[in-house]
């Protein structure tokens, strides 16, 4: 029996592996199988059952495998593709993370033989002040400390240019990786695996020096390529002209430049450059491509130019490039120039003695551009409406370049200043040869440009940008952009065509791309307009602006901003023409190094009512953020006809003017010193109003929740309002009225919503949430207003400059006055928010 019973259980055991393996998960498939699996995984790596058995049917070599089987080949092949791209993933963050290390311990390096030599000529100094022969001391000092000075060579043979080649080679190498320039790190750029690079400027040194190390995924000669060309990621660079070239020792050439820069403002004349670049490679396998100027005059703008440009002197800058192992390069980008301050007004001055400036507009633009194209180049940039990167990239450039054009208004382009009697406020330049359409209409006069520059004062530049962006009713008039965009048509041209239209106020923002750190947006704004007569009720009176806007960052240590807008088509092509108009705003005095992290407009500049103590060091840096000054320039672009000139240029000057008094009064209205408001209601934490709604917001929280919304030392006004403003989960408070808008918003809300307490107040509550957050919203707002207060799942909203945000949760309730049963507005916290 007990053997009759043991085999029982071995036949059980062998139909239980059977059964097992006939289950689907012990298969071994033929090659065939493989293949036809494959084409379908790569058309769909996750099917339905019903394709599953489609594919069963339709392929013969798959008829005898269960569809269970077909399953979980398909589970196991989604695992292993996934495992390979973690896999891949950290392997290339393993590669970047070694180069980094590498990277960082070379400048470990080179700071602790700048400690060492600072040490060395502070003990030689010591010395020589202890001594008896002082001249002599301080003959021998001058010569220990200052760099020897580049003996010119004959510039008119090419044995001239292959010494002056080798010593400007020499050089460039002691300042990229030697202590040539004592190098200080800019503020606000902190060094780590996930920034663009390591960043310094000179501290003290001849002229203005910048230089910038990173790590990005091209080849060498890829990367030389790219920087050579200059005016495709030099935004000031209007032209490079070769006009010698000839090959050098070990491979390498020499060449002599031509370079001519545009002037970011009205006020100061354009600069050039005569420069000799050698490229060579090293014998380590580094390629080095370092430039400096020439002695003598060289080459030189046209005569008709030649009173607009000053000669600026580059000293020993460039590239030096080494490849990585596993692909890619380290760089290391020196920029040092002499601007001949001394040639533009006193005010200006800071502005061409900033290393940080330098660095913002040159050295960190070089670096971020080369990540860009990389990024690119492995389809990791994803952009909006069908543009490919290199059209977005194309767009920016053509219309920075029609800004600068319109700034500098060089006369060797064919632009010419408008006679006028006395002093004008307003230049007006016409350019009869620009012809501004792609069309051949006789009518077409050129362009006219209105432009002005003006200083303002406690005004931050990123805040004000962003403000004229969400607010372009505050400053704008909807028929001037319909006067442009009708002008620019070949079918309708001048203002006859144009019919009587209103503005409605709104404004679309269409993102279409943006550079990989969020430092330049390009978008396609749709202005939204209503024909006045009944016979158009029909009839789309839209206008369309190709937009880009930059420098929104107010921690961008030495960085403009800038908003330029053309009017497009709705449908525009690639090549459509595109008539440049906008603003920018250029920082004459640097922020200091400690920077505080989001500044905005009243609360927190006046958070402490009155202050009774506090350091120095805090005083001054108030005094500082209090006093800061910037240059703005405006300058708008039109269409004209040959028999309007007078027409179009009193109509463009007083436009001009009627922007400037807008632009004065936003900036009165944000200035953070809070002088005569006049945009609207504001909340001051100094009023007795802030006080209040921060009383009545917690209280209310209290009330409904049943829990303490805040952790309060005092219970004093003032404390509670402190902590609410700094509190970590976005608070927003708004209206109850027909279209509610947002009324107070604390730190964390205002950098969620990307705005400021002014522009705060005209963003509606329907437009931050996406489809599913109104829908949830709706679906819970009977039940807030009857029990007081509801909890919102998880999901996205949206800020102002377009970026998505998740949140893990918001909290609403109903915000109650003291002591009365009368609603005073609805609040919202946003719990662990972030951006996608």
């Amino acid at each position: 029996m007990a053997m009759v019973a043991q085999m029982m259980h071995r036949e059980n055991s062998s139909g239980s592996i059977n059964k097992h393996l006939d289950s689907g998960k012990y298969v071994r498939y033929t090659t065939e199988q493989v293949e036809a699996l494959e084409r379908v995984y790569s058309e769909c790596p996750k099917p339905s059952s019903l394709r599953r058995q489609q594919l069963i049917r339709e392929c013969p070599i798959l008829s005898h495998i269960e569809p269970k089987q077909i399953k979980v080949w398909f589970q196991n092949r989604r695992c292993r593709e996934k495992q390979r791209k973690e896999s891949t993933r950290l392997q290339s963050v393993n590669r970047k993370l070694t180069a980094m290390n590498k990277l960082l311990m070379e400048e470990n390096d080179r700071l602790q033989k700048q400690v060492s030599q600072l040490v060395c000529e502070n003990t030689y100094m010591r010395q020589q002040l202890q001594s008896v022969s002082a001249p002599n001391a301080d003959a021998s000092c001058e010569s220990a400390v200052s760099a020897p000075l580049h003996s010119l060579r004959d510039a008119n043979n090419p044995a001239g240019l292959v010494s002056i080649a080798e010593e400007t080679l020499a050089e460039f190498l002691a300042k990229a990786t030697g202590t040539a320039v004592d190098w200080v790190q800019l503020p606000g750029m902190k060094p780590g695996p996930d920034s663009v690079g390591i960043f310094a400027i000179s501290q003290s040194c001849s002229g203005v020096a910048a230089r910038a190390c990173g790590l990005v995924s091209l080849e060498p000669t890829k990367i030389a390529e790219i920087l050579k060309d200059r005016p495709s990621w030099y935004r000031d660079c209007r032209s490079v002209e070769v006009f010698t070239m000839f090959p050098a020792g070990n491979g390498g050439t020499i060449e002599l430049l031509y370079t001519q820069t545009y002037a970011p403002t009205t006020l100061a004349p354009a600069r050039d450059f005569w420069t000799l670049r050698y490229t060579t490679t090293l014998t380590n396998g580094s390629l080095v491509v370092c430039e400096r100027s020439l002695s003598g005059s060289g080459a030189g703008p046209s005569v008709a130019a030649a009173s607009q440009f000053v000669r600026a002197d580059m000293l020993p800058s460039g590239y030096l490039i080494r490849p990585c192992e596993g692909g890619g390069s380290i760089i290391h980008i020196v920029d040092h120039l002499n601007l001949q301050a001394w040639s533009v007004p006193e005010v200006l001055r800071p502005l061409y003695e900033s290393s940080k400036v330098v660095a913002q507009k040159i050295t960190i633009s070089a670096l971020r551009y080369i990540r860009q194209i990389a990024q690119e180049t492995s389809g990791e940039v994803v952009c909006s409406l069908g543009r490919q990167p290199a059209v977005l990239r194309t767009f920016s450039q053509r219309l920075i370049r029609g800004f600068n054009d319109a700034i500098n208004g060089f006369n060797d382009d064919g632009w010419s200043i408008l006679s006028s009697e006395g002093a004008e406020d307003v230049t007006i330049a016409i350019n009869s040869s620009k012809n501004p359409t792609t069309s051949s209409n006789s009518l077409l006069g050129g362009v006219l440009c209105a432009k002005a520059s003006m200083l303002l004062q406690n005004v931050p530049p990123a805040v004000l940008v962003r403000f004229l962006r969400e607010h372009r009713s505050e400053w704008a008039d909807f028929n001037i952009d319909a006067y442009a965009a009708a002008s620019l048509k070949a079918s309708t041209y001048g203002c006859t065509g144009i019919r009587a239209t209103r503005f409605t106020g709104s404004q679309i923002i269409m993102p279409l791309g943006h550079t990989i750190e969020h430092e330049e947006m390009l978008e396609v704004i749709r202005l939204e307009g209503q024909p006045i007569s009944h016979e158009d009720a029909f009839a789309s009176r839209d206008i369309h602006l190709l937009q880009m806007c930059s420098g929104v960052d107010e921690n961008a240590v030495g960085a403009c901003s800038e908003l330029i807008f053309a009017p497009i088509d709705e449908m525009f092509p690639d090549d459509s023409p595109l008539l440049p108009s906008g603003f920018r705003i250029i920082p004459l005095h640097s922020k200091p190094d400690v920077l505080n992290t989001h500044k905005t407009l009243d609360l927190t500049s006046s958070l402490e009512v009155a202050p009774t103590s506090g350091s120095a060091a805090e005083n001054a840096e108030s005094s500082s953020s209090r006093n800061t000054r910037s240059v703005l320039t405006i300058a708008f672009q039109f269409p004209l006809e040959s028999n309007l000139h007078e027409n179009v240029a009193a109509m463009a000057r007083q436009y001009v003017r009627s922007v400037i008094s807008s632009v004065q009064r936003v900036a009165i209205a944000i200035s953070p010193s809070g002088l005569c408001p006049s945009v609207g209601p504001r909340l001051s934490a100094a009023s007795p109003e802030a006080l209040t709604l921060a009383n009545w917001i917690c209280q209310s929280y209290s009330c409904h929740v049943g829990s303490e919304l805040l952790q309060v030392e005092s219970a004093s006004s003032d404390s509670v309002l402190k902590t609410l403003w700094h509190h970590q989960d976005a608070i927003l408070c708004c209206s109850l009225k027909a279209v509610p808008v947002f009324i107070f918003a604390n730190q964390a809300g205002l950098d969620m919503l990307e705005t400021t307490l002014v522009a705060l107040q005209d963003i509606t509550l329907d437009k931050i949430f996406d489809d599913l957050g109104r829908k949830a919203l709706f679906s819970e707002f009977a039940k807030i207003m009857q029990q007081g207060f509801g909890y919102l799942p998880g999901g996205i909203c949206m800020s102002t400059m377009g970026r998505h945000i998740s949140y893990e949760q918001a909290v609403v309730w109903k915000v109650f006055e003291a002591e009365e049963n009368t609603m005073h507005c609805l609040a919202f916290s946003f719990v662990n928010w972030s951006f996608v």
